[in-house]
């Protein structure tokens, strides 16, 4: 799992979280999970794509987005690449920020 800071980059969203399974049935688990827990403290997404092949799901919740990949998908789309300039984030650090 990467989060990439999109702050300084972009108009778009402030943060990528990009993550992969191996199947599908694992993709959707994972985005299911990130949705759940969310949800438990209160914020929902404004939307999802790719559920139905879940071959790349896309959880857009405005200030991040999520992007739950299959393994091999996520090799060719290599986010982590196409925004090579965006800092990497480790959970820790995100979640200290959020304490603030």
């Amino acid at each position: 799992m990467v989060i990439l800071s999109l702050r300084e980059l972009t108009i778009m969203t402030d943060y990528f979280l990009v993550a992969s399974a191996e199947t599908t049935i694992q993709v959707r688990a994972i985005a299911e999970g990130i949705i759940e827990a969310l949800e438990k403290q209160g914020v929902n997404y404004l939307r999802r794509e790719g559920w139905e092949d879940a071959r790349w799901v896309l959880i857009d919740y405005g200030d991040l987005v999520v992007h739950v990949f299959i393994r091999a998908d996520r090799e060719y789309y290599d986010l982590e690449r196409l925004w090579g300039d965006a800092a990497r984030l480790s959970v820790d650090e995100v979640k200290a920020m959020a304490e603030v």
